[in-house]
């Protein structure tokens, strides 16, 4: 996963400048998804909707920087039960990755894990399962080679293998490897640094194919790409999507996805069908031979049809709901710490109040029917947003047909009431059930 790339800001999607060869020829001889959707808008939500199959507000999981709660049932733990070896490698930002953290990655399944509390850059300092260690490198290719090197040492032996491997670009302040920047000269400096990051993430990519194959286990890897948002102000490109990082339009959700597995996708195809990051955990649970019974309430469906044969309409609604909540940093000590937090102040006091606050089930946080914020339900080829910002207001509904409206221009709701009132009915079921998912009915109060 790339950390706030737009679904414009590869190649293979029509880019007129981003060099991205590795992305252009997965995209070229594997599954390309056109309609894949981030669950969220903004990265911590949508790694937890990875992690969890589920929509992030449903664990409290709001905006960036909000942790996920150790009572969820995460991909590493189910597949780990399974028998599956797991790595996390690079980004978490889903709580503090000090030792003794009860959300970090290995207290949420993980066996090895090598990891960032938030975005990172070149030459990082990383936590190694919880120990400092500086690192020199350009920031994607490190997350790419620590995990080709675990994964190496455990494919070695009879243990299948599940590893997420999360960069940190193009994440600002945008700072590309200078030889990644020089193939944009002429371009603005902001734009060479950033366009530079996703080449960065193309080599790295790269590197994990190449390395499947030379350790001789590619053919029958899934391989599964995607960004964690949509595309950034000014330097992204959302493909002419409505909207941007942070909001719920396209441009906010949409984004690049690829998926490779050679031993069974034999030949290139494409998928208009719509598709999301919560469908990746039952997705790799079917795939897998995996059942779990146990799981608690599920946003995702499994792909597993999609994958093997061909679909040619998502069977159930997708649901999105942004509740205007802001994000959290995990240092409070000075701007550079904010964004670049290092390790030996990872204890303060107010790292302790968040990974605290996160071991019970919270309370309830939205009054009963209440939904602030912007929400929106995909059915078919309809998208219904629901715009309500505070208790009392009137809420405001809007509907566009994504066929023949994919940039959401034209609302449409006042000529189709009968397709908006079946549509409010589904969206704030769904939203009433995230609500009390967060409330503590999924696992008791």
């Amino acid at each position: 996963m790339s950390d706030d790339q737009g679904w414009g800001d590869v190649g293979y999607n029509g880019h007129p400048l981003l060099q991205t060869p590795n992305l252009d020829t997965a995209a070229a001889e594997g599954l390309r998804f056109d309609n894949f959707y981030a669950a969220a808008p903004s990265c911590s939500p949508t790694r937890a909707s990875v992690l969890t199959g589920r929509h992030p507000n449903r664990m409290g999981v709001f905006s960036w920087g909000h942790p996920i709660r150790p009572q969820e049932v995460t991909i590493a733990e189910t597949l780990k039960r399974a028998g599956y070896a797991t790595g996390h490698f690079g980004k978490w930002h889903l709580g503090s990755v000090r030792a003794d953290s009860p959300v970090n990655p290995g207290k949420n399944g993980f066996d090895r894990w090598f990891s960032a509390p938030n975005f990172y850059d070149n030459n990082p300092v990383m936590s190694d399962e919880g120990k400092e260690v500086r690192i020199d490198g350009e920031s994607s290719e490190i997350a790419a080679d620590a995990a080709l090197e675990w994964i190496e040492e455990t494919a070695s032996g009879e243990v299948p293998v599940f590893a997420v491997v999360w960069f940190g670009s193009p994440h600002y302040p945008h700072r590309a490897a200078p030889e990644d920047a020089a193939l944009y000269e002429g371009q603005p400096k902001k734009m060479r640094e950033f366009l530079g990051e996703v080449t960065g993430i193309d080599r790295a990519f790269g590197r994990l194919r190449n390395g499947l194959d030379r350790i001789g286990i590619r053919q029958n890897t899934i391989l599964w790409f995607m960004s964690d948002n949509g595309a950034l102000k000014k330097v992204g490109s959302s493909g002419g999507a409505r909207g941007g990082k942070h909001n719920v339009y396209e441009g906010g959700l949409r984004v690049p996805a690829i998926l490779e597995w050679p031993a069974v996708i034999s030949a290139p195809k494409s998928t208009p069908v719509r598709c999301s990051t919560v469908d990746i955990f039952p997705t790799l649970l079917d795939l897998a031979g995996v059942e779990d019974l146990s799981l608690p309430v599920q946003d995702g469906i499994s792909l597993a049809s999609l994958v093997e044969g061909d679909v040619d309409l998502r069977p159930s609604p997708l649901g999105f709901w942004n509740a205007n909540i802001p994000g959290q940093f995990t240092n409070p000590v000075g701007p550079v710490s904010k964004v670049f937090p290092k390790l030996e102040n990872w204890s303060d006091k107010k790292i302790r109040r968040i990974t605290k606050r996160v071991e019970k089930v919270p309370r309830q946080y939205f009054p009963e029917g209440v939904y602030p914020g912007h929400s929106a339900w995909i059915s078919g080829d309809w998208k219904l947003h629901r715009f309500s910002m505070m208790e009392g207001q009137k809420v405001k509904w809007e509907l566009f047909n994504l066929t023949t409206d994919p940039r959401e221009k034209h609302d449409v709701a006042k000529e189709h009431p009968e397709i908006v009132a079946e549509m409010q009915k589904g969206l704030e079921a769904w939203l009433d059930s995230v609500a009390n998912s967060l409330n503590g009915d999924d696992y008791g109060s």
